[in-house]
């Protein structure tokens, strides 16, 4: 199965169909069956579903085919095919977290973001492949959709890579170091990380403080739409406010001034990749965007070196916050642990809690840091991923280019819009902290103008 026949004929995205929905040119189960259709041919290959919950799906595109045949559906994602990382829990599928400790065990609730998918009419499809835990360490064999020799990257894998190969218009990831963003660069999708605290955790096993459940799309407008629906019925964690903003997506206004982040990951960037960039930079500039690096302003080198031992500290910190449940897992039986998860809770062990607070308080330096500068920015962009998707399934790709989003706990996406070695590579956009829907508004102009892709954009019909 080759690139083409794998991801060439995409599915469409969902929310832009809204005139069709409503006139009943377009029936919620007839999406449907194209998409279960696109499951049936792909996944043998792609491996992105743990589970497919086929005969309730129809039934709930039946019940929205008439809401939308009434004039009456319960939000522009009513009767949207979403696929739910497997580390959320479902009351009508299990949650299996990714590790053969608790491969299987059934679903009894509906997490927070689930349930408020439900109340939104959405349909929820499936469970798609994480690492294990939503970590490192991957126990499925998900392939990239574009090269099944490539890691479809991690650690939500699965909703990534069933995006990218056109199989559902949205679903589920989580971040707490590039999960969702490096994935969606990998795979070709749109991946959106929001502000932490921005969507409703509860339920999913995703407790950490700098994690985030976020949203991966075949549009801009599907990627926002279900956090959007989410955020409307199950609000933020508990202490937020929750996401914040509206998106107008027919109306593109162009950035003023973006500034070039060069992380620490960027050493470590393909020659293909930064050169796709340098070539996307021009075309920003010479569509008149002001585009600003370290060379040119002072406030962006002083984030580069506030954000240069990212990736340390935030290990540091997710060490001594996975000590409880890791330990409890071990005590289950450690033999079904990996080496990582196992390397992990003896690292959380040796730390004290003088240590964790100490980290804490570099972060928190860090992220005023970048705030103070980001002020001064309609956006920061840099590379979604370190280059294209390596060969092989035994890691999820390096993380440094995307570690720092996840540190700093600001919105994050990633946008299609770059190429290395014939394959997908992202462009991250970074924005200020609880002005997610800004960042949306800057990757609109990006996605319809610079690129001239308004397929990646979508709207809401």
């Amino acid at each position: 199965m080759n690139e083409q026949t794998m991801a060439g004929s995409r599915l469409r995205g969902y929310v832009s169909h809204g005139a069709e929905l409503r006139s009943g040119e377009l029936n919620p189960r007839t999406y449907l069956e194209e998409t279960l259709t696109r499951i049936a041919e792909l996944d043998g290959v792609v491996g992105a579903f743990v589970v497919v919950n086929r005969e309730g799906a129809r039934r709930a595109a039946d019940e929205s085919a008439k809401r939308w045949a009434d004039g009456r559906p319960l939000s522009p994602i009513d009767g949207m095919p979403v696929a739910i990382k497997d580390i959320i829990e479902t009351a009508d599928m299990p949650t299996g977290q990714g590790s053969p400790l608790w491969e299987g065990t059934e679903g009894k609730r509906d997490s927070a973001s689930v349930h408020a998918l439900r109340e939104a009419g959405a349909i929820i499809l499936g469970k798609t492949t994480t690492t294990e835990f939503a970590s490192k360490h991957p126990w499925h064999e998900t392939t990239n959709p574009h090269d099944p020799k490539r890691t479809p990257g991690g650690s939500s894998s699965g909703t990534a890579a069933a995006v990218g190969a056109g199989m559902v218009p949205a679903g589920l990831g989580t971040q707490l170091i590039g999960s969702i963003l490096r994935p969606s660069s990998f795979c070709g999708a749109v991946g959106f990380k929001p502000t932490v605290g921005a969507i409703n955790r509860s339920g999913s096993h995703d407790h950490f403080s700098q994690s985030c459940q976020g949203s991966i799309g075949a549009t801009l407008a599907d990627t926002w739409a279900v956090l959007r629906a989410i955020a409307d019925r199950a609000g933020g964690d508990p202490g937020y406010g929750g996401l914040a903003g509206e998106v107008d997506f027919t109306q593109r206004t162009k950035p003023v001034k973006l500034a070039v982040l060069e992380t620490g990951g960027w050493s470590a960037t393909t020659e293909g990749a930064r050169r796709a960039f340098a070539s996307l930079k021009h075309r920003l500039q010479e569509q008149g965007v002001e585009v600003v690096g370290r060379a040119d302003d002072d406030r962006i080198e002083t984030v580069e070196q506030a954000v240069a031992e990212a990736l340390p500290l935030t290990t540091a910190i997710v060490a001594w916050e996975g000590r409880w449940p890791l330990n409890t897992y071990a005590d289950l039986d450690a033999s079904k642990l990996s080496l990582d998860a196992r390397d992990r809770l003896k690292t959380a062990e040796a730390m004290t809690q003088q240590e964790f607070r100490e980290l804490l308080n570099q972060r928190t330096a860090v992220r005023a840091t970048y705030e103070e500068a980001a002020a001064n920015y309609d956006a920061m962009v840099t590379l979604g991923a370190c280059g294209a998707a390596p060969v092989g399934l035994g890691s999820t790709g390096n993380v440094a280019m995307n570690v720092t989003a996840s540190l700093l706990g600001c919105p994050a996406l990633t946008l299609p819009a770059l190429a290395d070695e014939g394959l997908p590579l992202g462009l991250q956009l970074l924005g200020r902290t609880d002005r997610d829907a800004a960042l949306f508004d800057v990757a609109n102009w990006v996605a319809g103008e610079a690129l001239g892709r308004p397929d990646l954009v979508g709207r809401v019909a």
